[in-house]
This record gives C-alpha cells, structure tokens and sequence, in this order.
C-alpha cells in the first residue's frame, strides 16, 4: 500500500489530483453532523466554564471567607491537580471501554463541585470540591473530543468548534461569577449549576441531531486506523508544553504585568485578560480554516514562529499599543490549539483516548504548575525579568516540530486502501 506520509517528488499529477479531491470531500459535513458537533461544542463551553470559575472565585474566597492568599491559591492548585492527574487515566480507559453515559456524568461532577462550594466555609472542604469539579473536566475532555472527532470526520473547521467552545466557555465564567457570586456572595454558587444543566440538555440532543452520521463516522474510523507514531505525538507533547507554559504563565500575570510595565490604569489592566481570551477564540477558529488549505504541522511551526516576536513586542512595548500585541500573541498561540488535539488522535490512531488526555490534559495542566515559579521569579528579578525566559519555549517548540511529519488521517488511510494497484503513484525513477 501507498505511503502517502512522504509525498516523494515522484508521485505523478494523478496521484496529487486525487488528494485534491479528497481534501475537498474532507471539507463537506453534513448539516445534521454540523448541528451536533455545535451541541457538543456548547457541552465543552459548559464544562470548560468551571475551569474558569474557580479562579474567578478567589477574590470572593479571600474576602468573604478570609482566606489568606496561600490557602485561596490552593483550592485553585486542588482543582488543576485533580484534573491533570487523572485526565490521562480517563483517556487510557476510553481506549478500553466505550463509556458513553461519561459525557453527562462529567458534566454533573464539574459543576456540582463548584455548586457546592457555598456549603461549608472549611478551605478542605472547599479544595475537595474544586477537587471533585476538576476530575469532572478531566473525564468530560477525552471522551468529548473522540465523540467530536466521529461527528465532524476530517473536517478541521468543524473540530475546531469543539476546540472554541471550551475557550469561550472559560472566557465567561469570570463574567458569570461576577453576575451571582458578585451580587449575592458565595451563598449564589449553587446557580452556577445552570450551565451543567444546560450542558446536560446539550448532549441529549446531539444524537436525535446527528442520526446516522455520527455512526458512519465512527466505522469509518474503527475500520482505517493506522499504526500508532509515538515518536511524533512524543515532539509535539513537548510543544504542547511549551505552549501552555507561555499561554497560562501570561494569563496568571498579564493584568499585573500590562498595569506595571504598560502605563496604564487599573481598569484597563484588567480589559487586557479580556483581549488575551478573545485572541484565544479566534485563533481557535482560524487554526481549522488553515488546516483545510495547509499541512497542519506546518501551520503549527509557523505559529509558533511567529509566536516569538509578538511575544517580545508585548513584553516592550509600552503604552496601549501593548492591547495589539496581547492579542496577537493570544491568536498565534491558540492557532494550534485545536490542530493539536486532531494531530495527536491521528498519530496514535489506536489511542486516541490517550492522545486526548495528552494534547486536552497539558494544555493547561503543565502552565498550572509552572505559574508559581515564574512567581517565586518575579519576586526576585520581577515581573518583566521573569516572563522574558518565555520567549523561549515557542522558538523550542519550533524546532522540536522541524521533524515532525503530518500522519496519515483516517479517511486519507481509507482512499489509499481503496486505491487499486495501477492507480497508485509510482517512485520517482
């Protein structure tokens, strides 16, 4: 059978046009399949929401509770822990089991976690919560991005949607937060069930929406999965890494940064966070639509090129311009995001739980544990002095992807099986 990894100079123009015409059937998704993968992104947005609220909680925690800024921190570090501990585990089971009653569970379990902060002011008790809201997120993300991965087939734009969702989900909570737990204090966390519920109501639509599509999508790609490159998914972890360093590293200290360094007031300080987020959802959104015109590793080492100067003229340019660069380094960092996840669920076709748990779990976990020695740094050097070191890690995960070939995806592998023998491109001579 074709190796269609390499693209050798030989292969003849029959052989292009054929992918050609591949790429655009990739591209044509049914409008049942459109309309789950939608409800399934709204899910994400739902679950991704109480990410984002914990740390919107803090303040409230500090304020109303009196806890001192290290125990508040820590109901925040139980909810990242659980999570990113046992996210991989979720994954590796769903490589075993199908679960498909582990969507609604995770939904409940995230937002009953944080609903029921209100019931005991005991910061254990609060951190064991958060803790249970975190395994919820950690379960929900790999069984939701194999399901949107059946629903949408090859179709990077319509898996991007899953991708935005849960960015957008997180950029609201804060919003949220401030709209309950703001008016009514930490007695209101039980109406920040609301959006689990309307999670819930999300994903029992999405079957009677997608009907046989969703099916058809999944014996697809039962029946063409491939050989597991570990080495590959092994390179782009490791940019995965460099990303989420450099993405939640900013995020946990741009307001200060942008007030101290910037020269501006606290009000706009604080609209920064809210550009660094809607950077995020657009990049997320035109990560797919590059995908369908270009090779997806090569769009990720362009991003993460291009990630290297914006990053410095945020880290130097002084005055409002600094809003043009917060969201551009926003964009170019979260271009890759959801070609990430595709990418490592086409590399370990035969684990794609795994993959999942991997490109969904670091995306976060690993900047989650980084933030506080960029502040033990910045106590020492400051704030400046301690972001510059990540100007670094985008041109590391540059040059980790310089090797790094596109793997072959389920319908590309299901074209070259059907391919008969004279239809094949023959080696250059």
């Amino acid at each position: 059978m074709a190796d269609f990894r390499h693209h050798p100079a030989g292969y003849g123009k029959r052989a292009r046009g054929r992918m050609n015409t591949l790429e655009g059937m990739l591209s044509s998704v049914s409008r049942s399949a459109r309309g789950g993968a939608r409800l399934l992104a709204y899910s994400h947005a739902t679950v991704d929401f109480y990410q984002g609220a914990v740390a919107a909680l803090v303040p409230f925690l500090v304020l109303e509770r009196g806890y001192d800024y290290a125990a508040a921190a820590g109901v925040v570090l139980a909810g990242s822990l659980s999570s990113s501990i046992v996210q991989p585990l979720f994954g590796v089971l769903g490589d075993r089991w199908t679960m498909r009653w582990l969507i609604p569970v995770a939904i409940v379990l995230s937002g009953a976690g944080i609903a029921a902060i209100s019931v005991s002011e005991s910061v254990w008790v609060t951190a064991l919560l958060a803790g249970l809201s975190g395994v919820g997120v950690a379960a929900y993300h790999p069984a939701g991005a194999n399901r949107s991965r059946r629903i949408s087939g090859d179709d990077h734009v319509v898996m991007s949607w899953f991708s935005l969702g849960g960015t957008i989900g997180f950029a609201v909570a804060p919003l949220f937060v401030a709209a309950t737990v703001g008016v009514w204090g930490l007695e209101a966390t039980p109406l920040l069930l609301v959006p689990a519920l309307t999670g819930l109501a999300a994903v029992a639509l999405i079957g009677p929406v997608t009907g046989s599509a969703e099916r058809t999508g999944k014996a697809s790609r039962a029946g063409h999965a491939g050989r597991d490159d570990w080495g590959s998914f092994s390179m782009m972890t490791v940019a995965i890494v460099c990303r989420s360093v450099v993405f939640v590293g900013l995020g946990s200290f741009l307001v200060l940064f942008v007030h101290a360094h910037a020269g501006l007031g606290e009000t706009a300080a604080a609209t920064s966070l809210f550009v660094f987020y809607l950077g995020g959802a657009f990049g997320t959104a035109v990560g797919g639509h590059l995908a369908r015109r270009w090779a997806r590793v090569t769009i990720l080492r362009w991003s993460y090129a291009l990630a290297v100067p914006v990053l410095a003229g945020l880290l130097f340019v002084p005055g409002p311009a600094v809003f043009v660069f917060i969201a551009l380094t926003s964009l170019v960092l979260y271009v890759p995001f959801s070609l990430h996840v595709t990418l490592g669920q086409d590399y370990l076709p035969r684990r794609m739980g795994t993959a999942n748990g991997v490109t969904l779990g670091l995306a976060v976990s690993a900047g989650g544990l980084a933030s506080p020695a960029i502040g033990a740094l910045a106590d020492e050097v400051g704030l400046q002095g301690a972001l510059l070191p990540l100007l670094v890690l985008p041109a590391l995960a540059c040059l980790v992807l310089a090797r790094v070939r596109e793997p072959v995806s389920a319908a590309v592998a299901a074209e070259a099986k059907s391919s008969s023998p004279t239809d094949r491109p023959s080696p250059a001579p």
